[in-house]
């Protein structure tokens, strides 16, 4: 029988099989990591839960990766892609960026600030009080959060004045809880209230201890090259999603000027979850593992 007779012989069971295909499309455009966690809040925009950030998991030395992504529209589409300066490599946007914001013109600067990277950071923790979602209390998970997070953890680990103690919130022996706090302010998710608990053990037995320890998940492999569209797929889409001409740019990556975009850009923010490469304690404590 050849593949025509075939097709048509068969015809009646096509719509059955494509019918089945495209639930299981709908299905992989639906997915959720269920990994990752993140407070559920009301209608009003309130939410809070109890957390622990856990330390570095076996073969990883810290507790934390961090992720530095574009999303804007324009003419040709959207733009939704990680950034190749999370590998400290070069990434068109970025290129782009510094261009636009030396250009001199305030629409320059304006459209940059529009398009500028966004840094996320991921770390492991235990769920210890989810109000909102109960079956999540006791559940290591991942956890997507931003700058105004990210402050308070540098806050405790390096304290501003004398009298404070520096804490690493990452210890499970004297580390401490996280109460994560969120409000509707001005239209963005507010942070402000979030705290740290007073040090103490996560558990009294090691043994619990070394069972969430082993439960952690990989953090290198959310930044790992393969997570990342290679420069020339990049630059390509870019030129599509802006209508550009297919040009190559000549500012350096990563550059100064976009890290000083950032920077204006988050002050129009500062209170909610925002971009911000600040993780030079970090980068210090890495050195001394």
């Amino acid at each position: 029988m050849s593949g025509f007779q075939s097709l048509k012989k068969n015809r009646q069971s096509q719509l059955a099989n494509l019918t089945q295909q495209l639930e299981k499309s709908q299905q992989t455009n639906n997915y959720e990591d269920e990994r990752m966690w993140k407070v559920t809040r009301d209608k009003s925009g309130t939410g809070s839960a109890i957390i622990r950030f856990l330390p570095p998991s076996d073969g990883e030395n810290t507790p934390w990766v961090r992720l530095f992504t574009h999303g804007f529209q324009g003419p040709g589409g959207w733009y939704i892609e990680n950034s190749r300066t999370t590998l400290n490599e070069k990434d068109p946007v970025s290129e782009f960026n510094s261009s636009l914001w030396n250009n001199g013109t305030d629409a320059g600067k304006d459209q940059a600030r529009k398009q500028k990277r966004r840094l996320e950071y991921y770390s492991n923790i235990l769920v210890l009080e989810d109000p909102a979602n109960p079956a999540n209390n006791g559940q290591v998970k991942l956890f997507k959060y931003g700058k105004k997070i990210h402050e308070k953890i540098t806050d405790i680990m390096s304290p501003e004045f004398a009298d404070e103690t520096p804490v690493n919130p990452f210890d499970l022996w004297e580390g401490a809880n996280f109460r994560l706090k969120i409000r509707q302010l001005d239209g963005w998710p507010n942070y402000d209230r979030s705290e740290f608990d007073r040090p103490t053990a996560l558990f009294d037995d090691d043994a619990k201890l070394e069972e969430v320890w082993n439960k952690q998940y990989k953090l290198q492999e959310l930044v790992s090259e393969d997570k990342f569209k290679p420069y020339d797929e990049l630059k390509s889409k870019l030129d599509r999603v802006l209508g550009l001409q297919t040009t190559s740019f000549s500012a350096p990556e990563p550059t100064p000027e976009e890290d000083l975009l950032e920077s204006v850009s988050d002050n129009y923010s500062s209170t909610a979850e925002g971009s911000e490469d600040t993780l030079s304690y970090f980068e210090k404590l890495a050195d001394n593992v």
